[in-house]
């Protein structure tokens, strides 16, 4: 019997740890580097955090970082195992921790596309104005809609993957499906663990944006588009190193954006 009710990862991080490893702390030195290039200041707020290792590199690095995700069980992780950030709970789509709370807010590891609709996007992206401080930053990392533009069915439609950890051994096979009259990106993934466990089944989708509505998106919400590319970034082929500078095309398979709060349109005066 499987179970369908789960979500094996997000459920047990530390098996979420150990199937997406960053021992270099990749991801968290990367957006380091966006938060020192871009002049932003030392408060930040981590949206979609897991299990808090890129907030807590930040906190490393000097930030005061809040750290926000939905799942309460991601969050007692990260107290745990990745002290420093204050860890709260959140939903992308409407958060408010008071105005102009924070200096920089990062979202990364496509946590932007679990707002499915126009109007949790519309949310989010209010939600980070309301968040910023005048000239503050946004920091956000994600897969790219433009990769699957042409394309009949996404590249690797059927991937199978194995890893060990604590004696267990899991492997996953996973399946994406476009819907594309509601740019989703469909996932469907089966777990089994060699330990007598029955098989998980779980599901999800991401919502898959384009850069130009991207841009647009930003635009609409007071935001200045300071750089928009598909890498490097910690998750592209090859990674981003200390000192690479952001690139200039945007149709890859990750799409990296920094945005800056804009004057309020209206009167010139930032919120």
């Amino acid at each position: 019997m499987t179970d369908r009710t789960g979500n094996h990862l997000t459920d047990r991080p530390e098996l979420y740890e150990a199937r997406f490893p960053d021992p270099g702390r990749l991801a968290g030195r990367w957006t380091e580097d966006c938060l020192r290039r871009y002049g932003a200041g030392p408060r930040v707020l981590d949206l979609g955090c897991g299990t808090g290792r890129d907030a807590a590199h930040l906190h490393r690095a000097g930030r005061r970082v809040t750290a926000a995700d939905l799942s309460d069980t991601m969050l007692t992780h990260a107290r745990a195992h990745h002290p420093g950030p204050v860890y709260t709970r959140a939903d992308l789509s409407q958060f408010d921790f008071g105005q102009q709370a924070f200096d920089a807010v990062v979202c990364l590891d496509s946590s932007l596309l679990y707002c499915h609709t126009n109007r949790q996007l519309d949310g989010f992206m209010a939600s980070c104005r309301r968040a910023l401080a005048p000239g503050g930053l946004l920091v956000a990392e994600m897969r790219n809609g433009a990769y699957f533009l042409g394309r009949d069915e996404p590249p690797g439609t059927t991937a199978a993957a194995r890893f060990t950890f604590d004696g267990t051994t899991y492997r996953s096979v996973t399946r994406l499906r476009l819907d594309r009259g509601a740019q989703l990106l469909r996932r469907t993934r089966t777990w089994t663990a060699d330990d007598g466990s029955p098989p998980v089944e779980e599901s999800s989708a991401w919502r898959l944006l384009f850069p130009q509505e991207l841009r647009h998106l930003l635009t609409a919400h007071g935001f200045d588009v300071l750089a928009l590319h598909d890498g490097p970034g910690p998750r592209t082929e090859p990674a981003w190193r200390p000192g690479t500078a952001p690139g200039t095309t945007a149709d890859g398979d990750r799409l990296h954006v920094i945005a800056r709060t804009t004057a309020h349109p209206a009167t010139g005066e930032h919120p």
